[in-house]
């Protein structure tokens, strides 16, 4: 199931570098920049993980992704994110077997009248993330951590099996430089379905690399960055 959210803001646009996106080489471990500030206004191309890579958020049918109970809500939190967060948005994103991907926009936070943050809505309901007290100036670990602490704990409830994990304790992460990378990430991340058989994250693929590779070193499936350890 692939999704496409409203425009995204554009406060990156002051600090674009040329970059090529390549499936390939971006779909490996990447590496947090020294120094850089994962709160200031970006685009960011996330992917998160199921734990031990299982097949419990849907599966692909004829090119196109079906998701389980568990699938869909992994697919209708990421509405909650620009809620709780208010600089944030969400734009494409898929719900996979065992993996989402999803961009990701920081924009500059609301600013403020009289010293006093305008407060969410108040209104009563039942979905958990509204009518929190958001964080104003979040940073990339900080959005990824809410959407896997909240699902999580929803899909615990499902399965009644509360404080068991249930996504890879790291995520994938890679800065978004320009427009036409954005294009390109927009389009892989559409063509996701499609390419299932070819995944590295399709369970038949990750034992064909395992033999190959062997058990103990795998440096054939991608291994995520580490998530930044914020508890929110």
């Amino acid at each position: 199931m692939t999704s496409v959210g409203a425009r995204l803001p554009r406060p990156y646009r002051g600090w674009i570098q040329m970059h090529t996106y390549d499936p390939q080489k971006h779909h490996r471990r990447s590496v947090r920049l020294t120094g850089y500030d994962y709160a200031q206004p970006g685009v960011y191309f996330v992917t998160i993980c199921v734990r031990d890579r299982e097949c419990t958020l849907g599966n692909v049918v004829d090119g196109r992704a079906r998701t389980t109970e568990y699938g869909r809500v992994a697919h209708d939190f990421w509405v909650q994110v620009p809620i709780h967060f208010v600089n944030v948005s969400i734009d494409t994103f898929v719900v996979m077997p065992n993996h989402v991907h999803t961009i990701i926009a920081i924009g500059d936070p609301p600013h403020r009248r009289g010293g006093v943050t305008p407060p969410l809505r108040t209104a009563a309901s039942p979905q958990p993330g509204v009518g929190t007290t958001p964080l104003r100036r979040p940073t990339l670990g900080q959005i990824v951590a809410y959407y896997k602490y909240q699902t999580t704990k929803l899909i615990n409830q499902i399965r009644g099996n509360p404080g068991t994990p249930f996504w890879q304790r790291s995520f994938y992460d890679h800065i978004i430089r320009n427009d036409r990378e954005l294009n390109a990430i927009r389009q892989y991340i559409a063509d996701n379905p499609l390419k299932w058989e070819l995944d590295q994250d399709n369970p038949m693929n990750i034992r064909i690399a395992r033999k190959r590779c062997g058990p103990q070193s795998n440096p054939c499936i991608r291994e995520e960055s580490v998530c930044e350890q914020e508890v929110l």
